[in-house]
C-alpha cells in the first residue's frame, strides 16, 4: 500500500562510486531534489539507483536527470 507521503530510497553501491565521500555528495544532492519535488511525488514509493559510476564533474548532470524523471512523474495521474 503506497504511504499517503510517499517513500524514497537509494541504492548506491560502491562499484558506482568507489569513495564514500562520493556516494554521500550525491544523497546529499538526490535528497534535496526530491524535497522540491514532494508535491507532486507525494503518495508514491521512489527508489534512485545509480547503475554506473560518473566522475566528479557530471555528479549535476545524474542530479538533473533525477529531477527531470521526478517531474515526468509528477505529471501522471494515479490510476483511482
Amino acid at each position: 500500500a503506497a504511504h499517503a507521503c510517499g517513500r524514497t530510497g537509494f541504492v548506491i553501491g560502491r562499484k558506482a562510486l568507489p569513495l564514500a565521500v562520493d556516494r554521500n555528495r550525491v544523497r546529499r544532492m538526490l535528497r534535496v531534489v526530491l524535497r522540491q519535488a514532494q508535491p507532486a511525488i507525494a503518495g508514491h514509493d521512489v527508489v534512485v539507483r545509480l547503475k554506473r559510476g560518473a566522475p566528479r564533474d557530471e555528479f549535476r548532470r545524474i542530479v538533473a536527470e533525477t529531477a527531470r524523471l521526478l517531474a515526468s512523474l509528477g505529471e501522471q495521474r494515479p490510476a483511482p
